[in-house]
């Protein structure tokens, strides 16, 4: 029992006290120092939004890719935009295992597989039992809107986690 007080002692004191967060730094501000290229890639950004796919699909895919790419301004922004757009804790946390869970659907588990085989090339190529499984959920347009989406989003995240152009707050 004087362990558990100790131990409730001790997290009380911790959140008490204020955190000390490691700030990474900036590494290179690569969007205002090649303006044009960050304008471009912008209008490549709002063109791929410019969709008929659902947005929380989307931000799904865009927060997928950015935790294998390892782009932390990216996993932060779409987490934080599929929360504002109703999108559950649970399903975010279990974003990572979402082959091990129950909480997707057959349309998003094709988009969550397509999205991971499409970020790992360097894994081989896209299977095509993966693509028939997205083609299956998917019609021909849905289809090539979600391929671009994916492909932005690997160009964002290669940005960021490269350059680290864009602090966290």
């Amino acid at each position: 029992m004087s362990t558990d007080t100790t131990i409730t002692e001790t997290a009380a004191t911790a959140d008490a006290a204020e955190p000390d967060f490691v700030v990474p730094a900036v590494r290179l501000a690569v969007d205002t120092l090649v303006p044009h290229a960050n304008r471009a890639m912008n209008a490549l950004d709002a063109a791929a939004r410019d969709v008929s796919l659902e947005d929380p699909l989307l931000e799904l895919v865009r927060a997928r890719a950015s935790q294998l790419n390892g782009c932390a301004y990216c996993v932060d922004t779409h987490a934080r935009d599929a929360r504002e757009g109703g999108e559950s804790e649970r399903r975010l946390y279990a974003l990572p295992v979402w082959r091990e869970t129950p909480f997707f659907t057959a349309r998003e588990r094709a988009a969550l597989e397509l999205t991971e085989a499409a970020t790992r090339l360097t894994d081989g190529h896209v299977g095509d039992d993966v693509f028939a499984r997205a083609a299956a959920q998917f019609d021909d347009k849905e289809l090539a809107e979600l391929i671009w989406a994916i492909t932005v989003i690997n160009a964002w995240n290669r940005l960021g986690a490269t350059a680290r152009p864009w602090p966290l707050s």
